[in-house]
């Protein structure tokens, strides 16, 4: 979004497998960045689930622990 690109706010791709287990693939992107490379990754046709999400500096650095969009578990 404008406000987010103003505010400096960067971006994470982050990629689910087939265990639910959780990686972090890239980050500091903005977000146009970070969706062009999460495309890339969709369109090489992995079964993986792959997003883009806003970094928080208040979260933890381990993609264990940040909830992608299937929520925890």
């Amino acid at each position: 979004m404008d406000g987010e690109q103003r505010t400096g706010t960067t971006h994470r791709v982050m990629r689910q497998d087939d265990n639910g287990n959780r990686f972090l693939l890239a980050r500091g992107l903005d977000r146009a960045g970070a969706e062009a490379l999460a495309a890339e990754f969709e369109a090489r046709g992995h079964k993986q689930l792959y997003w883009v999400e806003p970094e928080d500096p208040r979260t933890p650095e381990d993609p264990q622990a940040a909830e992608g969009p299937a929520g925890p578990g």
